[in-house]
């Protein structure tokens, strides 16, 4: 599944005849979203950012319409019954050749401790959510002739861990929907990505109250991540970042009790639980 990976120093831009004109991000005021939407916007790209909080999704859009840019935006909360349908009417005139789907943080909880409630919306944001939009816009991607999907994936779908057993079991459906899409699609000419991340450096860590001195690798930079996706959307179906291939197929090959410990032990480290 890995292959050669980009140089996060070296920015190629998109392909707009092949992906463009337009882009759908989900989660694209801030973070890793926000790092897309400005790399988008400046390869020539018009976008329909999709996200719950209005006023960084406001101030982004502002920003990239100064700089020239066709920004439409959507408040709208993807756990949400009519999230397929508003999303679908808000790009219905436009031709989009890109989704990204970069929502899912979950802060990690005790399975028990958690409202049942929660934990299903978890499996609304990193199931329902990317399978709804996956099947609107593959069908719209097949007819006009081509596309690319991204979805964000998370180290934690390759095992299951104490804190964080429902994220990783979300992000392993959105990684195995990736690699089925990624075989099925490919006759139609649209190009499918898990785009498998660690730790990265964004608003919701910091809200989160997250230690990210407390893992074995540094954090990723937004910007290099949302580059090494775009740089790599032709190389499905699964790429991570190089720094963390190594452990990334290490959790996917080792003995199953000892993958989840060793997620475990790193949601420990992450949350600064000692005990």
């Amino acid at each position: 599944m890995q292959h050669p990976a980009a140089n996060y120093e070296e920015e190629r831009k998109v392909d707009l005849k092949r992906y463009g004109p337009w882009a759908v991000i989900i989660g694209g005021s801030e973070g890793v979203g926000a790092s897309f939407a400005r790399k988008l916007a400046a390869d020539g790209f018009g976008l329909l950012l999709v996200a719950r909080k209005i006023e960084p999704l406001t101030q982004l859009a502002e920003a990239l319409r100064a700089d020239g840019a066709d920004i439409r935006i959507l408040q709208m909360d993807v756990t949400r019954a009519d999230f397929l349908d508003r999303v679908a009417e808000a790009s219905a005139d436009i031709d989009v050749g890109l989704l990204i789907y970069n929502a899912g943080s979950v802060a990690p909880a005790s399975f028990l401790d958690t409202p049942l409630d929660s934990a299903l919306n978890a499996v609304n944001l990193n199931v329902v959510g990317p399978l709804k939009l996956a099947h609107h816009f593959g069908r719209t991607m097949s007819a006009r002739g081509g596309g690319g999907i991204i979805i964000l994936g998370s180290v934690a779908g390759a095992a299951g861990g104490a804190g964080v057993a429902v994220y990783s079991g979300t992000k392993a459906f959105s990684q195995r929907l990736a690699e089925g899409l990624w075989a099925e699609l490919r006759p139609a000419n649209i190009d499918v990505l898990s785009l498998v991340i660690g730790t990265t450096r964004t608003p919701f860590i910091e809200r989160a109250g997250l230690k990210l001195d407390g893992m074995g690798t540094p954090p990723a930079e937004p910007d290099d991540i949302a580059q090494f996706g775009l740089d790599n959307i032709q190389n499905g179906p699964v790429i991570t970042p190089p720094e963390l291939a190594e452990g990334f197929h290490a959790l996917q090959g080792m003995p199953r009790a000892q993958a989840a410990e060793a997620v475990t032990q790193g949601t420990k480290s992450l949350t600064n639980e000692n005990r």
